[in-house]
């Protein structure tokens, strides 16, 4: 079968990759010049099931709130927002309880654990090397009450058969020693020892490199500008070097996927939500992180990736603005000083913003719609580099007939109301 993936991102290669090892011929759209250019380009570099959890939780909304007057707030939003953010915003508020939290973990821990134990069989089967660690996730706590918090993600972790550990100061230390000389701001920790980091980039042009080996076309600086459908299936797709057909289509656009998929009458509840990062060059091993520290307080990842230190976070609801803000860079550069300020020079550190593909419910949209002949395959908000080989598997297995090896109940379109197939 003939299939065109739309986007090459790390979701659009990984994609491109399983559908090439099934048997398909493959062919990528990407309107940048190469491949992982937008949201994988500089993300935390971390791949983390342990940590996977949607950002509408309970407490958020008073968070929220007292964010507002906060000078290094996770989440920013911009007065002037559009009628899809303010819908999309009410729907994220009604997955702020327990009980929705519990599902949305659940359904997102279950993606991003399959999708780990396939990065582990594709590095044991192509050697493929991105900067990879597999020294596990560090969240730290700096209050009493985000350590009585955690409680509640270690019931889902629990359920889910997820390793994990709640950590004193010292245990915190033993793991990241680097956070030694800073220990009396941290009270404890929840440690995911099956977690694992890894530069994104890296790892989407080496696949995409080997992908191309094995037959897969990629055609960069090629703009998606329309598709085209009739009554059941998408007949092919217009874009800036004409009309292109195929047997099958996917859509991994990330946060454009909702602007290409209203076009054709199908509704994705997926904001754009910009997110920043800084990478510097470690210059003091012995105070360098050596795997993902996650800061609660602040919603920041700290990773080491191999010489390097990333750091990424904030949450910034502007639309589809990408101005790279300097107050949202100092939130990011503060918290490395405050956490490793020996570790490298923050000040001359790399910065860069990029869209990461929100739902409000946290979970990604997988699977078929309305068109017989098109999958979804978006939205992981800011864990695209957490869940790219499970979603990219579940959607090579959907187009090929094959049913996936998880359950997919609650991860496709069917859960806005939109239907995951012809009608």
């Amino acid at each position: 079968m003939r299939v065109l993936v739309l986007g090459a991102g790390v979701i659009g290669v990984t994609t491109a990759w399983y559908l090439s090892r099934a048997g398909h011929e493959v062919e990528v759209l990407d309107r940048q010049k190469g491949s992982a250019l937008e949201a994988s380009y500089a993300n935390a570099g971390e791949i983390s099931p342990g940590y996977a959890s949607p950002w509408a939780a309970p407490g958020i909304p008073l968070k929220a709130l007292s964010w507002l007057f906060s000078r290094h707030a996770p989440l920013i939003l911009h007065p002037a927002v559009d009628p899809d953010t303010v819908v999309w915003m009410a729907r994220a508020l009604a997955n702020c309880n327990p009980s929705s939290y519990e599902i949305n973990k659940a359904r997102m821990v279950r993606i991003a654990e399959y999708s780990r134990d396939l990065l582990k069989a594709l590095r044991a089967e192509t050697a493929i090397t991105y900067d990879e660690r597999m020294l596990g996730t560090l969240q730290i706590f700096r209050t009493q009450v985000q350590l009585d918090e955690a409680s509640r993600d270690c019931r889902v972790l629990e359920r889910h058969g997820v390793r994990h550990d709640i950590l004193d100061q010292a245990g915190c230390i033993a793991v990241e020693p680097g956070l030694a000389p800073v220990q009396h701001k941290i009270i404890g920790g929840l440690r995911l020892p099956g977690d694992e980091t890894g530069d994104c980039l890296k790892f989407t042009r080496s696949l995409a490199a080997m992908a191309a080996d094995a037959g897969v076309v990629f055609r960069h600086g090629v703009t998606v500008k329309a598709l085209q459908v009739d009554a059941t299936r998408v007949t092919g797709v217009l874009t800036s070097e004409g009309m292109i057909m195929a047997d099958a289509f996917v859509l991994a656009l990330g946060s454009s996927s909702p602007l290409v998929a209203r076009e054709i009458g199908i509704y994705l509840p997926i904001a754009p939500v910009k997110g920043y990062s800084i990478t510097l060059p470690v210059l003091n091993e012995d105070v360098a992180p050596r795997s993902t520290i996650m800061d609660e307080t602040y919603k920041v990842a700290v990773t080491r990736l191999g010489d390097r230190i990333r750091a990424a976070g904030t949450a910034e609801l502007a639309g589809y603005d990408m101005t790279l803000s300097p107050r949202r860079v100092r939130t990011i550069r503060h918290v490395v000083r405050d956490l490793f300020p020996d570790a490298g020079m923050v000040d001359y550190a790399d910065a860069w913003c990029g869209l990461r593909p929100m739902t409000p419910d946290g979970t990604p949209v997988l699977g078929g719609c309305r068109y017989g002949n098109m999958w979804i395959n978006t939205g992981h908000g800011t864990l695209g580099w957490t869940m790219a080989c499970g979603s990219a598997r579940i959607t090579a297995d959907l187009i090929s007939g094959r049913s996936p090896d998880i359950d997919m109940d609650g991860l496709s379109i069917a859960r806005y109301g939109e239907p995951d197939r012809p009608v």
